[in-house]
């Protein structure tokens, strides 16, 4: 696969999580997904029910996944300091994940960092670790 096509493939996957796409998340992420998701829990977590939970809730009251904001706000992503790096059938990327919610009193900005590690397995691509941080400078030592 190349660039192009993971990076491509990255937006579909993205985009199935900003539009609380359910069938399209199951074809882009391992059944044995595991990730991080430093706002939610400081452990990990693993396999599709709790995205499928906070999907399914989200897309009930018009939310988007995500966001910063009140329902059915227009809202976008964009990948900034997008970094791929491809081992054949195992890729990683890495970035910035900044979620734009527009809103009457101006746009907000929700950003974090983000890898995402996608393999290839039975001919599908598909996302099975996710690790995200703090976009901002968190301490080394709880407080």
């Amino acid at each position: 696969m190349t660039n192009e096509e993971i990076i491509a493939f990255l937006k579909v996957h993205l985009q199935s999580i900003q539009d609380n796409d359910i069938q399209t998340y199951h074809e882009t992420t391992a059944d044995d997904l595991s990730l991080y998701e430093w706002w939610v829990t400081p452990h990990r977590i693993d396999g599709l029910p709790f995205h499928e939970f906070m999907m399914t809730s989200n897309a009930g009251q018009g939310r988007v996944f995500g966001a910063e904001g009140e329902a059915k706000s227009p809202t976008r992503f964009d990948l900034s300091n997008l970094h791929i790096q491809n081992y054949g059938d195992t890729a990683i990327a890495s970035y910035t994940l900044l979620v734009s919610t527009a809103s009457p009193a101006g746009v907000k900005v929700a950003s974090h960092n983000e890898s995402r590690v996608i393999v290839k397995r039975g001919g599908a691509w598909k996302v099975v670790h996710v690790h995200k941080s703090p976009a901002w400078q968190a301490p080394h030592i709880p407080a």
